[in-house]
């Protein structure tokens, strides 16, 4: 047996810890760019508290509210450049999954300069990203536990991560307090996310002793606390457990990467800014049905995590949470045209081929094709 994990982020997880912002951003750095979106954050009232933290600490700031839901790059080369113009040593992200990857590009760009998708596209190399303190509001992405910064470039449409050690965060303060907020369709869409990363990162064939122990842990810990939440049945116990599952999900996948289901949601939610949650319930049931024989063993064991029995029955499992979840929209209720797929195949071919690669099954441009079509 042989394997390498390395992951260097300090996590601070629990219940009322976004009371130590402060404290912690003033070990980081003197001047922070905070990083979010125009709404929540400031209707949560958790940007006032984070400015007041910032003060009682002696620490400066400035405001970059600009991040968006499926992060542009030109809105990354704003931040960074603002970054640069004020002065800031160390960023803080505070919001959903793109907020934290807007503040992980800002903090990438604010140090490396050119065009970002060299580095995206693996023709340029750097090591180097302002520090980072990440204070996710969803739990969904995992974004605070790896080093992925998922954008979009508006002239291309690609959706791709940026991948590198140096903007795995800093210091990232997980508290579920901040989640409890949230609307149930956003609860929804991004507790189904943090399922998906777990299960990716269990199906692939880059995982290891260490990524497959935490990601069946992160599905358990989702399957026993989503739908509660969501019902309205659940208790602050399940919303530490479903927080455990998203940071969970975002650490395996730093390691074992995504598979085909995350490489075929990608094209959808560049071309047509979906809801990356409702897109990966629409494709989910078809990408696993054609897939179940490259892993039985394992999707076995993930049905049983779910309430099922064995492989045969998985794809009956996950129905039944989209049903519950009311995650039912198809590709086409988000836009997605029959005239799409022949993009959508291409350029998931062209943005994902290291997640089609680590899938169990390898699909050929026409099952690529035909599970879209499936998804319609």
């Amino acid at each position: 047996m042989e394997f390498q994990y390395y992951l260097p982020v300090n996590l601070v997880f629990g219940r009322g810890k976004a009371d130590f912002i402060g404290e912690k951003a003033a070990a980081i750095g003197k001047r922070a760019l905070i990083v979010t979106g125009g709404n929540s954050t400031k209707k949560s009232g958790l940007l006032d508290r984070t400015k007041k933290q910032l003060e009682e600490n002696g620490v400066s700031f400035v405001l970059f509210d600009k991040a968006e839901p499926n992060p542009l790059t030109t809105t990354v080369y704003e931040g960074g450049e603002l970054a640069n113009q004020e002065g800031c040593d160390f960023i803080i992200a505070l919001g959903g999954g793109s907020s934290l990857d807007t503040g992980k590009g800002i903090a990438f760009m604010a140090l490396n300069g050119g065009d970002i998708n060299d580095y995206i596209y693996g023709k340029k190399v750097s090591d180097k990203a302002l520090p980072l303190l990440a204070v996710p509001t969803t739990c969904g992405t995992g974004s605070e536990g790896n080093g992925f910064a998922v954008m979009t470039n508006p002239q291309t449409l690609d959706k791709k991560s940026l991948r590198c050690s140096a903007i795995v965060p800093t210091c990232s303060i997980v508290d579920p307090q901040l989640m409890m907020t949230m609307p149930k369709g956003i609860l929804a869409s991004v507790g189904f996310d943090a399922l998906c990363h777990n299960i990716d990162a269990y199906l692939s064939t880059i995982s290891q002793p260490l990524t497959d122990l935490m990601a069946l842990e992160g599905v358990r810990l989702a399957a026993e606390s989503l739908v509660a939440l969501y019902e309205d049945t659940g208790d602050l116990n399940n919303w530490d457990q479903l927080c455990l599952s998203s940071t969970l999900g975002g650490m395996v996948i730093n390691t074992a990467g995504v598979t085909a289901l995350h490489g075929m949601e990608h094209p959808v939610s560049g071309l047509k800014d979906a809801v990356h949650g409702r897109g990966l319930a629409a494709l989910a049931p078809h990408v696993f049905e054609s897939s179940i024989k490259g892993a039985p063993y394992k999707f076995a064991t993930l049905s049983k995590l779910l309430g099922g029995r064995d492989e045969t029955d998985f794809v009956e499992q996950i129905h039944k949470l989209i049903s519950r979840l009311d995650l039912t929209e198809s590709l086409k209720d988000m836009g997605i045209e029959e005239s799409d797929l022949s993009w959508l195949t291409k350029n998931c071919l062209k943005v994902s081929a290291a997640s089609m690669a680590n899938h169990p099954v390898v699909f050929t441009p026409e099952e690529i094709k035909e599970i879209y079509q499936k998804s319609l």
